[in-house]
């Protein structure tokens, strides 16, 4: 398998911050739909596909050798071993689903906002990384603990307006009626 990108591939140029902030608002979007599958952990599954996805794009664009094997190692590790407090939430709020009713209830509320959250945190992470020139080779997820932790709530804080938006939306476009 081969994981070096190519001449042809490579942009020849810096991504503008819009363009990185896009794909990362398209991947957060992806989780927070995938955050409202009802079957425990089918949806933290699919989550991990999306960051994977994330991350292969990202790689792309910063011209940086992606390898699937090596990445998930890295997401694991980032997401559920080195940031427990924080990062492994996503997978005890898909557990929760399995709890009939309150924990579907509660794991449909939340999970968008959550998964939404670690997508955005995992993107800025790796964007100051690559920029910085980095690789997954030279990733160490001890040293980015704070910097993802900060990501997840200012990633809160992006997939709750999305939230907020698509609900507004839904009302025919019209923000609610104050009574």
């Amino acid at each position: 398998m081969k994981t070096e990108t190519t001449e042809t591939e490579k942009t020849g140029q810096e991504p503008s911050q819009e363009e990185l902030d896009n794909l990362i608002r398209n991947h957060v979007y992806a989780s927070m739909g995938v955050g409202l599958v009802p079957i425990p952990l089918a949806d933290f599954l699919a989550l991990t596909g999306i960051q994977i996805n994330l991350l292969r794009k990202l790689a792309k664009t910063y011209d940086v050798p992606f390898s699937k094997d090596t990445v998930k190692n890295i997401l694991f590790s980032l997401v559920g071993g080195a940031l427990p407090t924080v990062a492994s939430v996503p997978l005890a709020v898909s557990v929760a689903k399995a709890v009939p009713f309150i924990g579907q209830t509660a794991g449909i509320v939340t999970m968008p906002i959550v998964a939404g959250a670690a997508t955005y945190a995992i993107g800025k992470v790796f964007v100051r990384h690559f920029a910085s020139g980095g690789t997954f080779l030279t990733f160490n997820p001890e040293k980015v603990k704070d910097y993802y932790t900060e990501m997840f709530k200012k990633g809160e804080e992006v997939a709750s307006d999305i939230k907020e938006k698509r609900g507004a939306k839904k009302q025919d476009g019209k923000a609610p009626e104050n009574s």
